[in-house]
């Protein structure tokens, strides 16, 4: 998750630099750790050291064929260009990604919203459809993570004055703020903002706040409640190099069921942000190198498993309907460890 944090309560430029060593030690993971890096430089008001590093990420030995989601850093630079006069290149970049037609929401959300916040709002209208119409034709139930696709296209056709559309009332639907999106997209809110009136102010402030708390609990944890998962060959590999684990895992189906029963029990307490993340031996063996710890100390396991949170590894828990299972099965979850 890209920070969001006034400059005067975090040192951003100290963060960027610290995840920057960090993505050193971890190169797996360095995709994501640039870009965290990245977001921190434009909250420091260093624009250009953060087109830098997604620089970086795009020119790598490897090529950006080898990241995880180019199209992901193209947009993050385009928004960031555009934000110290670089409109041209900008746009440039912004039309090719609609060109290329990724398949993952975040890459038109940003582009959307860049066009947005430049008062393009048809072009912004126009880029959240594609988007939409590109993810989500004959799909019944819309995926969380095309959730901000389809707000993100609701608040700007709120804005243009479009009436409600299929879309619209889908977003809607899954929209769970006690603010509706038609309140909160609604442009008059705008205008009493500069109101002289008391109670028209007062009303917009309490209407602020409640959206506020909202926002603030969504971004309360800055990366999943997260359960440490073994495939079956890594969790043999563990147990006999490391038998003291043994007590741990008896056994790989015993594993499983716990990690299942242990998100649930989770899940029932009220916790948001779950998730599961897979170790390795030899990653796990280098964090114990990297804490001075023996691999054999048990305590060690949910500390790894925080620090595969941190690194962006954790998978959400749990899967949409008629997603695979996460233990890696193959079946759907629902036929699988989703069975009620």
């Amino acid at each position: 998750m890209r920070p969001d944090t006034p400059a005067e309560n975090v040192d951003h430029t100290a963060e960027a630099a610290r995840l920057e060593r960090t993505a050193g030690l971890y190169p797996e993971d360095a995709e994501a750790l640039l870009l965290q890096a990245a977001a921190h430089l434009e909250l420091a008001g260093d624009r250009p050291a953060a087109t830098a590093l997604y620089d970086r990420l795009l020119s790598s030995p490897q090529g950006p064929e080898n990241l995880e989601n180019p199209h992901l850093v193209r947009a993050l630079k385009a928004s960031n260009l555009w934000e110290y006069g670089h409109e041209a290149e900008a746009r440039a970049i912004i039309d090719g990604l609609r060109a290329a037609a990724p398949r993952d929401p975040a890459p038109w959300v940003i582009v959307a919203e860049a066009l947005e916040s430049h008062d393009e709002l048809e072009a912004a209208e126009n880029a959240f459809t594609q988007g939409a119409r590109l993810l989500l034709t004959d799909v019944s139930e819309p995926p969380y993570s095309t959730h901000a696709l389809l707000f993100g296209r609701h608040r700007v056709r709120r804005m243009l004055g479009a009436p409600h559309d299929d879309w619209d009332l889908q977003a809607d639907t899954l929209h769970s703020s006690p603010v509706s999106l038609d309140e909160l997209h609604d442009p008059k809110r705008v205008w009493s903002l500069g109101s002289d009136n008391p109670a028209e102010l007062a009303a917009e402030i309490s209407r602020l706040q409640a959206e506020l708390g909202a926002y603030r609990e969504a971004l309360s944890r800055p990366f999943p409640v997260a359960v440490l998962h073994w495939p079956a060959g890594e969790l043999s590999e563990l147990v006999a190099a490391y038998p003291s684990l043994e007590l741990e895992y008896p056994s790989h189906g015993e594993h499983l069921a716990t990690i299942e029963a242990s998100l649930r029990e989770l899940s029932a307490s009220g916790t948001p942000n779950l998730g599961i993340v897979t170790g390795t031996v030899p990653s796990y063996e280098a964090f114990a190198a990297s804490e001075g710890t023996s691999p054999g100390d048990g305590d060690l396991l949910p500390q790894y498993a925080t620090t595969l949170a941190a690194r962006g590894r954790a998978v959400a828990w749990p899967p949409q309907r008629g997603a695979a299972c996460w233990c890696g099965s193959g079946s759907a979850y629902e036929g699988c460890h989703g069975v009620e």
